[in-house]
């Protein structure tokens, strides 16, 4: 089971939520750190996410990276070491490169994508496959882009029902994600408790994910827009995912207490 691939596009996903206006919500320095539960009895694993400013061909950019890893038990039974870096536009979000390099128990792939706006086409090198390849592309993100072109969307107007769609590039394709909203609820936390906007992804049942609407994501109702829960029923047992950690946001980060 690729359990690292799970929780990384769990925690992708629960970035894809909106802002509200008028307010930035993240900029360089931010750091999340996420904590990996396997059916509520072990650590199953760690993901980190940050983002920082830098410079790319002569051009002031954002840098994000996102790491996921096993740990515990699990590390024995199934080793994972994934790293994920985004350079992206710091206007309109658009993806500019992109690499991905993860081991998940020996299934490995190691991928640059560069996209050229010119022409519109993704150039993208398979280091482990020793193959090139070029696809044609319109308004997508990366795996990571994603995570901020949607942050700074407005969700005021949201309602029970609304759908929020995203087409995201991975592995050479286009792949649609959508999201459902379903209700405000204020949780329970390590930081007290806190308002929350509730989403879930429309994802394909199979041998993951136990059904159709198996995942569940909690994400801050505040300016800052912070996933800080996911909970994914899967086969067998479920996954859970909650911010332990963080540092470096935009706003202030505001309890319901």
């Amino acid at each position: 089971m690729k359990i690292c691939k799970l929780i990384i596009c769990g925690l992708l996903l629960t970035f894809t939520c909106f802002s509200q206006e008028n307010k930035e919500t993240f900029k360089g320095g931010e750091w999340l750190r996420y904590k990996m539960s396997y059916s509520g009895f072990f650590r199953a694993g760690t993901a980190v996410l940050e983002l920082k400013e830098t410079n790319l061909n002569g051009e002031k950019v954002f840098y994000s990276k996102g790491t996921g890893w096993t740990s515990g038990l699990l590390k024995w039974f199934f080793k994972v070491d994934d790293v994920y870096e985004s350079y992206f536009d710091k206007g309109p979000v658009k993806p500019i490169l992109f690499k991905r390099k993860i081991n998940e128990g020996g299934y490995k792939k190691h991928r640059i994508t560069k996209f050229d706006y010119t022409s519109n086409t993704a150039y993208i090198q398979d280091f482990k496959n020793q193959k090139d390849t070029t696809v044609i592309f319109s308004k997508v993100q990366d795996m990571l882009s994603s995570f901020y072109y949607l942050r700074k969307q407005d969700a005021k107007t949201l309602k029970k029902g609304d759908e929020l769609a995203i087409d995201m590039f991975m592995d050479s394709q286009v792949y649609p994600f959508k999201l459902r909203f379903l209700r405000k609820e204020v949780i329970k936390t390590k930081f007290g408790k806190v308002k929350c906007l509730v989403f879930r992804p429309l994802v394909q049942s199979g041998r993951i994910f136990k059904a159709e609407e198996s995942v569940t994501l909690w994400i801050t109702d505040d300016a800052n827009k912070v996933p800080i829960k996911m909970k994914a029923d899967l086969a067998v047992g479920f996954l859970r995912a909650e911010l332990e950690a963080y540092k470096g946001l935009a706003n202030n980060f505001k309890r319901a207490d």
